[in-house]
């Protein structure tokens, strides 16, 4: 596979999905067709309202993290403050998994579309039954599957994100998000969405906010679905990207196999400045790929938060770290040395037990 520009090629903390292999013995499972998923998003009319309420972040218990949100939006959006920030240079930045939504289940979701993928084009590739990984797949090899190296992730990646139109592969993204379920409660993924994320996203648009989600994962995955779960319109998705190729003849847009962006560590940093030319003033993140993202925050100067979600909750969502002693995890990892550098450079972390007064918005 080409790389467009970084050694790491198609990573995505270790190319996607490589680092939650092993758990793959324990979750994979043919593509299930189930019930359709609603969406997230509230009407305009109703964020404007939130926003003036008393309490524009209802879901959050009071404390730093919290505090630290709303100041920032306070000291950038008043008139004549010293902090003040013209509405278009408003920048506010979300990973993804593990940050607006679960990471766990217990691999990424990303992951487990690729797979279902397969599946559902092997009639496409009649070789494919004989050939590695994809037969592993198609035969639902639970053990050959947990043992996957970087470069078949990488085989199955490319075969599933490319060689479609994009119109395609939105439509595939789609159907799968509206239909598949996590394995722990048996829900859509959209609806794992954690709601104090959501109201945050909600109160800094209200506020002249642009929020952008910037992940690890696939530009054109998370552009499929995050408008109607988010709120967030496609130009506003910053991701891992492969290449597109225009077919002037039919007027289509294909997506190529070919490395664009690598949306992880200092990716993220320099994908931001690339989209937005400059610097945010609030980000939120979980792991060690998306500290380059918080320092790029903490550059810009002037009023600035840097928050990152610590998965403390075992009975309402997850617990890992290895940081504070949680568990350690191969999803996510939430490391000591990133929770110290958090406490040295200012940065908030979020408890999921003590800061967020509910998790999802149907608990």
């Amino acid at each position: 596979m080409e790389n467009g520009r970084d050694p790491r090629a198609l990573s995505r903390r270790s190319v996607l999905f490589a680092a939650g292999a092993a758990s793959l013995a324990t979750v994979f499972r043919p593509r299930v067709i189930l019930s359709a998923v609603e969406g997230n998003v509230i009407p305009s009319a109703v964020e404007g309202r939130l926003a003036q309420a008393n309490d524009p972040l209802p879901s959050w218990n009071d404390g730093a993290a919290k505090r630290a949100i709303i100041d920032l939006v306070v000291a950038t959006t008043t008139p004549g403050s010293p902090n003040f920030v013209a509405e278009g240079e408003r920048i506010a930045t979300f990973d993804q998994d593990g940050t607006t939504w679960v990471e766990h289940d217990p691999v990424y979701s990303e992951m487990l579309f690729s797979l279902d993928r397969v599946v559902e084009l092997a009639h496409e590739h009649p070789e494919w039954k004989t050939t590695q990984p994809f037969d592993a797949v198609i035969g639902a090899n639970k053990s050959a599957i947990a043992s996957f190296t970087k470069t078949e992730w990488e085989k199955i990646i490319v075969a599933t994100h490319t060689g479609v139109s994009v119109s395609d592969f939105n439509g595939a993204v789609k159907a799968w998000i509206s239909n598949a379920k996590d394995r722990r409660w048996q829900r859509p993924y959209t609806d794992l969405i954690y709601l104090p994320m959501l109201e945050a996203m909600r109160y800094l648009r209200a506020n002249g906010y642009r929020t952008y989600i910037v992940t690890g994962g696939t530009q054109a995955f998370v552009r499929a679905y995050a408008e109607k779960a988010y709120g967030i319109p496609p130009d506003e998705i910053i991701g891992t990207a492969v290449g597109t190729k225009f077919d002037g003849a039919n007027g289509g847009m294909t997506l190529a196999p070919k490395l664009v962006l690598n949306d992880n560590f200092s990716g993220k940093a320099e994908d931001i400045y690339l989209f937005t030319g400059r610097a945010p003033k609030i980000a939120f993140g979980n792991t060690e790929g998306d500290a380059a993202m918080l320092e790029y925050t903490q550059s810009g100067g002037g009023a600035i938060a840097m928050l990152l979600v610590l998965h403390d909750d075992a009975a309402r969502e997850f617990a890992y770290g290895p940081a504070e002693g949680l568990p350690d995890s191969k999803i996510g990892a939430f490391t000591q040395a990133l929770y110290d550098k958090a406490k040295a450079s200012g940065w908030h972390v979020i408890s999921m037990k003590d800061d967020w007064k509910r998790i999802f918005s149907w608990q």
